[in-house]
């Protein structure tokens, strides 16, 4: 048994287990971002010339990392998802698409690690968030732990890398 199917057993298993705790991962699997976005975008409504740019770069590192370098990985190394392997608590349910890396864990990543830049304390906040979202991914079924961490890493460094480049033509 690999540790990544170690790890989603021991994390998959509590799904079923309790309504709350199903309602809280599904919830948090499938709505929690949108609540991200509407917090990012309160930011404009803040203070629009103090964040603009944020909002700018926070949408170009989320395209990176999701439609771009999250869509050219899984054609690289196509991956089932787990309920295609092997039978799982399943409590959404999801295409059948390549889950390696994970998509939600890239965008919400890319855009948390833009907030952490212009505020530390929003920026934690987010990746709290981000990390919610992609475990209650894996607690509900549609992904492995090592497609939340590879998901987590494209996000950061796309973020990252759109920093750089900002922070040059500034």
């Amino acid at each position: 048994m690999n540790i990544d199917f170690f790890l989603f057993r021991a994390i998959n298993h509590f799904a079923g287990n309790s309504p709350i705790l199903d309602k809280l991962a599904i919830f948090f699997a499938q709505y929690l971002g949108y609540i991200l976005i509407f917090i990012l975008s309160l930011f404009l409504i803040r203070n629009f010339k103090k964040y603009r740019l944020l909002i700018i770069q926070a949408l170009i590192a989320a395209i990176l990392s999701r439609l771009v370098l999250v869509n050219i990985i899984r054609w690289l190394w196509p991956r089932p998802r787990p309920f295609i392997e092997s039978q799982v608590n399943l409590l959404l349910s999801h295409e059948t698409t390549n889950s390696f890396p994970s998509g939600h864990a890239a965008l919400f990543f890319a855009i948390a690690t833009v907030v952490y830049f212009y505020n530390k304390k929003a920026g934690i906040l987010f990746f709290i968030a981000s990390f919610l979202i992609s475990i209650s991914r894996v607690f509900c079924g549609i992904h492995w732990p090592s497609d939340i961490v590879a998901g987590a890493f494209v996000g950061i460094f796309s973020a990252w890398l759109i920093m750089k480049i900002f922070k040059n033509k500034i």
